[in-house]
Protein backbone atom coordinates (compact mmCIF):
# COMPACT_ATOMS: atom_id res chain seq x y z
CA UNK A 1 0.00 0.00 0.00
CA UNK A 2 2.79 2.73 1.01
CA UNK A 3 4.96 1.07 -2.20
CA UNK A 4 3.21 3.11 -4.76
CA UNK A 5 3.32 6.33 -3.03
CA UNK A 6 6.86 5.77 -2.34
CA UNK A 7 8.08 4.87 -5.83
CA UNK A 8 6.57 8.12 -7.34
CA UNK A 9 8.02 10.17 -4.69
CA UNK A 10 11.42 8.40 -6.17
CA UNK A 11 10.49 8.99 -9.80
CA UNK A 12 9.66 12.77 -9.13
CA UNK A 13 12.15 13.83 -6.58
CA UNK A 14 15.04 13.98 -9.19
CA UNK A 15 12.80 16.23 -11.38
CA UNK A 16 12.08 18.45 -8.71
CA UNK A 17 15.84 18.72 -7.38
CA UNK A 18 17.00 19.94 -10.62
CA UNK A 19 14.83 21.87 -11.54
CA UNK A 20 15.39 24.17 -7.36
CA UNK A 21 19.47 23.32 -7.92
CA UNK A 22 19.68 24.70 -11.60
CA UNK A 23 22.40 27.08 -12.30
CA UNK A 24 21.47 31.05 -12.88
CA UNK A 25 24.29 32.58 -15.83
CA UNK A 26 24.44 36.39 -15.74
CA UNK A 27 25.07 38.51 -18.73
CA UNK A 28 28.16 40.69 -18.18
CA UNK A 29 27.32 44.20 -17.08
CA UNK A 30 30.30 45.64 -18.38
CA UNK A 31 30.53 46.51 -21.91
CA UNK A 32 33.54 46.04 -24.02
CA UNK A 33 34.71 49.80 -24.34
CA UNK A 34 35.25 49.83 -20.36
CA UNK A 35 38.30 46.73 -20.87
CA UNK A 36 40.12 50.08 -23.15
CA UNK A 37 42.44 51.76 -20.76
CA UNK A 38 41.54 55.14 -20.32
CA UNK A 39 44.30 57.29 -21.49
CA UNK A 40 44.10 55.49 -24.69
CA UNK A 41 41.43 57.93 -25.44
CA UNK A 42 43.85 60.38 -25.98
CA UNK A 43 46.02 60.29 -29.57
CA UNK A 44 49.86 59.35 -28.80
CA UNK A 45 51.68 62.78 -28.93
CA UNK A 46 54.43 63.24 -31.61
CA UNK A 47 58.18 63.27 -31.25
CA UNK A 48 59.71 66.64 -30.30
CA UNK A 49 61.31 68.58 -33.55
CA UNK A 50 64.39 69.26 -33.17
CA UNK A 51 65.34 73.36 -33.37
CA UNK A 52 65.84 75.65 -36.17
CA UNK A 53 69.62 75.27 -35.92
CA UNK A 54 69.67 71.38 -35.09
CA UNK A 55 72.34 69.17 -36.51
CA UNK A 56 72.24 65.97 -38.47
CA UNK A 57 72.36 64.06 -35.50
CA UNK A 58 69.49 65.97 -33.68
CA UNK A 59 66.90 64.91 -37.22
CA UNK A 60 68.17 61.37 -36.80
CA UNK A 61 67.27 61.30 -32.92
CA UNK A 62 63.77 62.73 -34.05
CA UNK A 63 63.30 59.99 -36.20
CA UNK A 64 64.08 57.32 -34.55
CA UNK A 65 61.73 58.64 -31.70
CA UNK A 66 58.96 59.48 -34.22
CA UNK A 67 59.42 56.07 -35.17
CA UNK A 68 59.34 54.59 -31.59
CA UNK A 69 55.80 56.87 -31.46
CA UNK A 70 54.64 55.27 -34.28
CA UNK A 71 54.86 51.99 -32.74
CA UNK A 72 53.28 52.40 -29.59
CA UNK A 73 50.49 54.06 -31.68
CA UNK A 74 50.00 50.73 -33.85
CA UNK A 75 50.51 48.62 -30.52
CA UNK A 76 46.97 50.51 -29.13
CA UNK A 77 45.37 49.09 -32.52
CA UNK A 78 46.29 45.34 -31.94
CA UNK A 79 45.61 45.71 -28.47
CA UNK A 80 42.04 47.15 -29.25
CA UNK A 81 41.48 44.73 -31.55
CA UNK A 82 42.22 41.72 -29.06
CA UNK A 83 40.14 43.55 -26.63
CA UNK A 84 37.40 43.68 -28.14
CA UNK A 85 37.73 40.34 -29.66
CA UNK A 86 38.02 38.58 -26.26
CA UNK A 87 34.94 40.30 -24.96
CA UNK A 88 32.97 39.48 -27.90
CA UNK A 89 33.65 35.88 -27.24
CA UNK A 90 32.86 36.29 -23.52
CA UNK A 91 29.11 37.68 -24.23
CA UNK A 92 28.74 34.96 -26.59
CA UNK A 93 29.74 32.56 -23.90
CA UNK A 94 27.06 34.62 -22.16
CA UNK A 95 24.37 34.10 -24.74
CA UNK A 96 25.02 30.55 -25.62
CA UNK A 97 24.26 29.42 -21.64
CA UNK A 98 21.26 31.10 -21.62
CA UNK A 99 19.71 30.03 -24.73
CA UNK A 100 20.89 26.25 -23.98
CA UNK A 101 17.94 23.95 -23.90
CA UNK A 102 15.99 23.45 -20.88
CA UNK A 103 17.59 19.80 -20.64
CA UNK A 104 21.66 21.12 -20.71
CA UNK A 105 20.69 23.61 -18.24
CA UNK A 106 19.87 20.73 -15.30
CA UNK A 107 24.27 20.41 -15.80
CA UNK A 108 26.91 23.41 -14.51
CA UNK A 109 28.90 24.90 -17.66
Amino acid sequence: MFAKPLIALLLISPLVGACAGSTRVLAPTVGCSSLIPRGWIEPVPSAALPSSDAVEADWQVFGIEQTGQLARANGRTSDVVEIVTSCEARDAKAVRQIERPWWRKLWPG
